[in-house]
């Protein structure tokens, strides 16, 4: 494969490199299977199952407009007889069409978001169509979840040189940039009051960060805002300074202090996908390099240190490359995310309280059998993905 991102990862570690390639190739040879040509979409999840008598099998369970249209933004990067393989003949274009013409019934503003987003990268004729549609899911003034908002912009930022989005463009923008906390660089889980419970409205996820600092990046890449861009490189720079020492990108965060609420689950997707297309995106569009950072995180999907056995290798592989998979994360197994909700709570009243007890008795040892879409459409958009300024 190619790409200037996967060739600067030559020179500087090449088998890290190998490493990518070899990510690269399960993501491409598992999508198929993840399909399903009956509903031209792509499944929820696979999961490995085992049955009553001890049998393992790979069952496929529901269906998910959002992740195929991540699917689809990272697989425009490939050859177009490779993208056919992926959507039973069609390619990344013609299959971003199909989520168009089901935008009408589309409640999600994510799902539209980044169904808009697929049809101003690959060019869809449909664009204004689609950006209708998001609109009308948003209007003024109301609060999203970060992660939504940010694929709006994102959204926006891409079509900008296609259809006149300026004054959504910018509503989007302060909406981002206004939603932090006094000066902590990381975002919260919402944009305003009213989507999440009082008690946890200070933690924030590993997606709430990436994901702006994304859009932000490429707000400035797409026409020049040096403000944006000092944000997103001052959330990069806090996530990278709190990055594990095995690579973990972790979880949860406090958006007002920008410190670990709770660092597990660590999720592949992450590792191999999120963290490295934000940090990529940022580094092209003029901001800071954190190429050491991706190099870490994407070092765990084969250290994977939470798994070590004696010999110091993981006992059981992430990476499932003749099932085309990859395990969804690493995780404790507490009851109920026990360690999760303690930490939420008490680090709401006291956020430097860190309750280390739990650590010992809840260790992270659990996998998750589970493999979706939208980490294999990341990972193409991440390795093979680049901007062009």
């Amino acid at each position: 494969m190619t790409g200037e991102r996967l060739g600067a990862l030559a020179r500087e570690d090449l088998p890290l490199h190998a490493l990518a390639e070899r990510l690269l190739t399960v993501a491409e040879s598992g999508l198929p299977a993840m399909y399903q040509p009956g509903e031209d979409t792509f499944v929820f999840t696979r999961a490995g199952v085992i049955s009553p008598e001890g049998k393992k099998r790979i069952e496929s369970r529901g269906t998910s407009t959002r992740y195929a249209a991540i699917t689809a933004l990272g697989a425009r990067f490939l050859p177009e007889d490779r993208q056919r393989a992926l959507f039973a003949g069609r390619t990344a274009q013609e299959f971003t069409g199909l989520l168009v013409e089901r935008l009408p019934g589309v409640r999600n503003l994510g799902d539209a978001a980044l169904i808009a987003w697929a049809a101003a990268e690959t060019a869809h004729p449909k664009l204004a169509d689609a950006l209708a549609r998001v609109a009308a899911l948003d209007p003024p003034g109301r609060p999203q979840y970060t992660v939504e908002a940010a694929w709006v912009l994102s959204a926006l930022a891409a079509a900008r040189d296609t259809v006149d989005v300026e004054g959504g463009l910018v509503a989007a923008r302060e909406r981002l940039l206004r939603c932090r906390v006094g000066n902590s660089p990381l975002f919260p889980h919402a944009t305003g009051p009213g989507l999440v419970p009082g008690y946890r409205s200070h933690v924030a996820c590993f997606a709430d960060q990436v994901y702006p600092l994304q859009a932000l990046a490429r707000l400035h890449a797409s026409g020049g805002d040096e403000q944006s861009l000092a944000a997103a490189d001052a959330c990069a720079a806090r996530i990278c300074a709190l990055q594990g020492a095995g690579g973990q990108w972790w979880w949860h965060y406090d958006a007002r202090t920008a410190e670990v609420v709770e660092g597990y689950p660590v999720y592949s997707v992450h590792q191999h996908a999120m963290a490295p297309t934000a940090l990529f995106d940022l580094a092209e569009a003029g901001g800071t390099e954190f190429g050491a950072a991706i190099r870490r995180g994407l070092r765990w999907m084969t250290e994977v240190p939470e798994l070590a056995g004696e010999d110091g290798r993981p006992r059981e592989p992430m990476i499932l490359d003749e099932l085309g998979l990859t395990w969804r994360k690493v995780y404790r197994g507490d009851p109920k995310k026990a360690v999760r909700a303690a930490r939420g709570l008490t680090s709401k009243v006291a956020p430097k309280a860190r309750l280390t007890p739990l650590d010992r008795l809840f260790r992270p040892l659990a996998v998750d059998r589970e493999c979706r879409p939208y980490e294999f459409g990341w990972m193409l958009f991440a390795w093979l993905g680049e901007i062009k300024r």
